[in-house]
């Protein structure tokens, strides 16, 4: 009997693609899941911590770096491992990586980084490596957490919000600003070139401002507005009662000594310059310790707002709630920009200042009133006060927009590297036998100057070069077209314990060379210092800034306390100066 050769095929024996049977299918899919999971299996495990950290290398250098950081211990308990930074999340990203990191495996096989110095040798070349990819990818890993566009402005510093905000409208990532967070940071070993093409904006990553983040960004606002009312409010109460005390004492003086119950302010707050007070605008201004910052350092590499300093950004947007811990960081030798050699120990780093500011039609008149120090001797000076015969001095600088960097950065222009008492200060000997030492009064150092008076300012400090540029003096002429120009910044300053009132410019160095005069008065009221100045809104006198309605002036000021001289000051950043205009913060009112 013959076989049927029309009888069915079973289930398992039906031909698919290619011919392969349903069985063999299913032998291929059991398998393949197999094996995918033991492949899927076998890479997860390398992304565990106890992974990466299984090697010495690894565990004796960049682990121990990242514990202290802020990826590994926080408020909120969210640890990220390695792999969170270093490993893609998109599957095929991640196959990519690990072949990559095949090259990494080869320095371990090969230990070419198997002791802490090997390791170091090549730190730099194996941190740009990293770098270089999350630049190409937008900072992909750090977005693994991190989100642009659901960052609340409210939960952040305002130099923070700055910072991010440019970063929408430039196209800048995270890599750009946060490199070194969790391992120790070579940034300051990459050229100058290599830094301005690693952290140059990219068109690319340009993005449009979240609603979410505008929004958070006018609440803080708000809410930071009205903090900043409530304590100034608060602080005018508190002044208005303790000069009512004050008041109601001395009519008590005057009545029982039968003169009546006239009202007379003691001898020690007569003052010559009568105005009302009443009438001024109120501003509070923390100026801070600077130590040896100066401009070189704010438009040098070790200055993390470069970046945004020179494309136009104000000291004061990113700094300006923050300068009383820029301050104590500086003074106490804190910080870790190292900008104090030679720490005062207990110097206050910071001083509140409270600056009325009014005006009739002839004056400006300006109060600065804050806390006296209790004194502090400098251990590096005999007798451990630096000027003796003045307990404060007070200074400010006036100028228009016409002078570079004003508009930013107030009377910080003005400060350099090279100056006296900073850290490449030329030499005496250098000075005095020098042929500027014809131009400039270099008896004492170098002064104060502007960057327009140099041919060039070394920023770099390339080959051991010093920084700065005291010694490329412009010729006279172009010294005369920047005065011509009113490119200078007017300055006064007051010395109260030998009651000196100086008033200058600073252009090609610091010149007290009289101008229009101002009229300042001081006084020590228990522990509050006053002074007021008197100064003309209009002068026919070079080196003058005229002051008129409807324009800004950049305004920036120092107190010497406690003795202090040279850069052992306490200054401002840079503000803005006004005739009853809103936009000012120093907004001197009509009388």
């Amino acid at each position: 009997m013959s076989k049927n050769t029309n009888q069915k095929a079973s289930f398992w024996s039906r031909r698919l693609i290619l011919g392969t049977t349903i069985s063999g299918a299913a032998v291929f899919f059991i398998v393949g899941i197999i094996f995918w999971g033991g492949f899927n299996t076998a890479m997860e495990a390398t992304n565990t911590l106890e992974f990466c950290i299984s090697c010495h290398e690894m565990e004796d250098n960049v682990y121990k770096e990242y514990k202290p950081t802020i990826h590994y211990a926080n408020r909120t308990g969210v640890r990220a491992i390695c792999s969170d930074c270093h490993v893609p999340d998109p599957w095929v990203h991640k196959v990519v990586r690990k072949i990559q990191a095949s090259k990494e495996v080869f320095y371990w096989l090969t230990g070419k980084i198997d002791t802490p110095e090997k390791f170091n040798q090549h730190r730099l070349e194996l941190a740009k490596n990293v770098w270089k990819t999350m630049k190409e990818t937008d900072s992909r890993e750090c977005r693994n957490c991190h989100n642009f566009e659901s960052m609340n402005p409210e939960f952040q510093k305002p130099r923070a919000r700055k910072q991010h905000l440019n970063a929408f409208k430039i196209g800048q990532t995270c890599i750009d600003c946060h490199k070194g967070i969790a391992h120790g940071n070579v940034r300051d070993q990459l050229s100058d070139e290599e830094l301005e093409a690693l952290e140059a904006p990219d068109p690319r990553y340009i993005r449009e401002i979240p609603e979410m983040y505008k929004k958070g960004l006018q609440r803080i606002e708000e809410k930071e507005a009205k903090l900043a009312a409530q304590a100034k409010a608060e602080k005018a109460a508190q002044k208005a009662a303790e000069q009512a005390k004050i008041e109601q004492a001395v009519a008590k003086a005057l009545a029982s000594k039968g003169q009546g119950n006239s009202v007379a302010k003691p001898e020690n707050q007569a003052s010559n310059i009568n105005i009302d007070w009443n009438k001024a605008h109120s501003t509070d201004i923390t100026i801070f310790y600077p130590g040896t910052a100066s401009m070189e350092w704010v438009l040098g590499r070790k200055h993390g707002g470069k970046r945004a300093f020179t494309k136009g950004d104000r000291c004061v947007e990113c700094h300006g709630e923050e300068t009383a811990d820029i301050g104590k960081n500086i003074v106490t030798g804190e910080s870790e920009k190292d900008l104090e050699p030679h720490v005062i120990p207990n110097k206050r780093g910071s001083i509140p200042v409270t600056i009325d500011a009014s005006h009739d039609d002839e004056y400006l008149y300006l109060r600065f009133s804050w806390e006296n120090a209790v004194h502090q001797p400098v251990p590096f000076v005999e007798g451990g006060k630096m000027d003796a015969k003045n307990p404060i001095k007070l200074a400010f600088m006036i100028a228009t927009d016409e002078v570079e960097y004003a508009d930013r950065a107030g009377c910080w222009g003005t400060c350099h590297a090279d100056a006296k008492e900073m850290p490449f200060a030329p030499k005496k000997e250098v000075l005095v036998g020098s042929d500027l030492a014809k131009r400039l009064d270099l008896n004492s150092g170098v002064t104060k100057y502007l960057k327009e008076t140099r041919t060039k300012i070394e920023l770099k400090g390339r080959r051991g070069k010093a920084l700065g540029g005291w010694d490329k003096l412009k010729d006279e002429s172009d010294i005369k077209a920047l005065q011509d120009a009113g490119k200078y910044m007017d300055i006064v300053r007051y010395k109260a314990g030998e009651k000196i009132v100086e008033d200058g410019e600073i252009l090609a160095e610091r010149i007290m060379h009289g101008g229009q005069g101002a009229e300042v008065e001081a006084t020590l009221d228990g522990n509050i210092w006053t002074v007021i100045v008197k100064r003309k809104l209009k002068s026919d006198k070079a080196g003058d800034v005229n002051i008129e309605a409807g324009k800004l002036y950049n305004f920036g000021f120092a107190i010497h306390d406690d003795y202090t001289n040279g850069r052992y000051h306490h200054v401002s950043l840079g503000y803005k100066l006004g005739l009853d205009n809103p936009e000012a913060e120093i907004n001197a009112t009509k009388q």
